[in-house]
């Protein structure tokens, strides 16, 4: 192919790329979820009304029997089903009512029996005390899919920490 010609199918095909080229969230808005997309997302608004309602059985059925939790409190690590919903009671039962509960930003990605999502979740509510709470942590979920069913494999919830104070930053905003 001679240069010139070669030269012009570059300008051209750089042209239409740098103009019509949709962004990374149109890319991602006409591309379908996949099956396994789409069971998630289910699996976590599900999880997420019976986290709001306190119901122990539902909130723990998304989690492999030996998940291992990393989260805002202690200690460290919750190895399997049981130890970490010990960990769910308590958090329950310092709560009046409901629990006020939200998702947003949500990735998952899904390949066959293996996945993983992050997100921004806002947990709010009055406790037992009178106080009222409401901040916003951070959670990625390793997540396989065993007899036909994503469980929660691996979870890790956290917040921002300011090192010079040595606390939780608990005002951020999305």
């Amino acid at each position: 192919m001679p240069v010139k010609m070669l030269l012009a199918c570059a300008v051209l095909l750089f042209s239409l790329v740098s103009i019509e080229s949709p962004g990374r969230e149109t890319i991602e808005a006409m591309t379908p979820p996949s099956t396994a997309e789409t069971e998630i997302r289910k699996r976590l608004d599900d999880w997420a009304a019976a986290f709001r309602n306190k119901d122990i059985d539902a909130v723990m059925r998304v989690f492999a029997p030996d998940v291992v939790a990393f989260d805002i409190v202690p200690p460290l690590r919750y190895t399997g089903r049981d130890a970490y919903r010990k960990q769910w009671l308590r958090l329950f039962a310092s709560y009046q009512g409901p629990i006020e509960y939200e998702i947003r930003d949500l990735t998952i990605t899904a390949d066959h029996d293996i996945a993983f999502s992050h997100s921004l979740n806002r947990i709010g509510g009055t406790l037992k005390s009178e106080k009222t709470t409401g901040f916003w942590v951070r959670m990625t979920a390793c997540w396989r899919k065993v007899d036909g069913e994503w469980l929660l494999e691996h979870e890790h919830v956290s917040v921002p920490v300011d090192l010079e104070k040595n606390a939780p930053v608990l005002d951020l905003e999305p």
